[in-house]
């Protein structure tokens, strides 16, 4: 099991956490909602908890809890930008399914 970051996603996630002062990586995680099914939750990671699973990728750390890491394993975390937007784009090999305005999936 593993989970990837591409090198932009970990030179703005690194960024982010030089800022903020504080934190020892990103938590990735999915949460039950939208209209196919789960959805994808991103936040720093102040901690880390027993049961979390502690990847390295890039030098960042990615904390995942057990739950989640089902439907992210595999799951590279990208950084894009597609004309005036960029963003977070998490290329899932789980997915069978996804909504229309791209907020929500299925594995």
């Amino acid at each position: 099991m593993a989970l990837t970051l591409s090198e932009k996603a970990a030179k703005h996630i690194q960024k982010s956490l030089n800022n903020r002062n504080k934190g020892i990586g990103l938590r990735l995680g999915v949460k039950t909602s939208g209209c196919s099914g789960m959805a994808y939750i991103m936040e720093f990671a102040d901690e880390i908890e027993e049961d979390d699973q502690v990847f390295e990728s890039q030098g960042v750390k990615i904390v995942v809890d057990p739950k989640s890491l089902v439907h992210l394993d595999g799951t590279e975390l990208d950084y894009v930008r597609e004309g005036l937007n960029e963003g977070f784009k998490f290329n899932n090999p789980n997915i069978k399914d996804q909504c229309g305005c791209g907020e929500s999936f299925n594995v």
